[in-house]
């Protein structure tokens, strides 16, 4: 049975992963990267120009995701091109990041965050992200964001020479997710 979480509660959560942050600068996150992705389903003229859409939105050119299997159902062969995908770092991530959060008004629903301190949420028209004009080559697009969040020292689990593992006690919880967006993006949690 779950228990439905208060907005008292969502605020007594936030004011103690800040409280711990003071204590501490390594248990402060960071926004590690963000992740755009559209699907469309399909290869072909209109994919191309979805990809040339995403890189002007973006600033940086996105890479086509292929087709694992064959699905006779849907038209789709394995390994064709039917979704584009960008990757943003550091001052392109948050920059991007704002626009989009302005694009679903600063809200995001509790559901949307996992255990682990992403976040995912989506845009359902790609024109109500500020700056973008509608095209009628190109129609009208939604898309997947996806927030990864992360805290100083992450890199000792990625790097090649003496990899090592992050304790459970260092890792980015829920309510770590949430107080950041709240504290560094001004979001509201519906």
């Amino acid at each position: 049975m779950a228990v439905a979480t208060t907005g008292i509660d969502v605020q007594r959560k936030i004011e103690e992963a800040v409280a711990r942050w003071s204590s501490n600068p390594m248990l402060k996150p960071r926004l590690a990267k963000v992740t755009v992705n559209v699907a469309l389903g399909a290869s072909g003229e209109r994919l191309q120009r979805i990809a040339k859409a995403l890189e002007e939105i973006t600033g940086q050119t996105p890479s086509f995701r292929r087709a694992k299997k064959t699905i006779r159902e849907f038209g789709i062969k394995k390994g064709e091109s039917i979704a584009v995908a960008v990757t943003l770092r550091k001052d392109k991530a948050v920059a991007f990041l704002r626009r989009a959060l302005e694009a679903v008004g600063y809200r995001i629903k509790l559901s949307s965050f996992d255990d682990y301190g992403n976040v995912s949420f989506g845009i359902p028209e790609h024109i109500s992200i500020p700056g973008v004009k509608y095209d009628p080559d190109i129609g009208i697009f939604g898309m997947d964001v996806c927030i990864t969040i992360e805290r100083p020292g992450y890199r000792v689990a990625r790097r090649r020479v003496k990899k090592g593992r992050i304790p459970r006690r260092h890792r980015v919880n829920k309510w770590d997710a949430i107080a950041f967006l709240v504290k560094e993006f001004g979001v509201k949690i519906v």
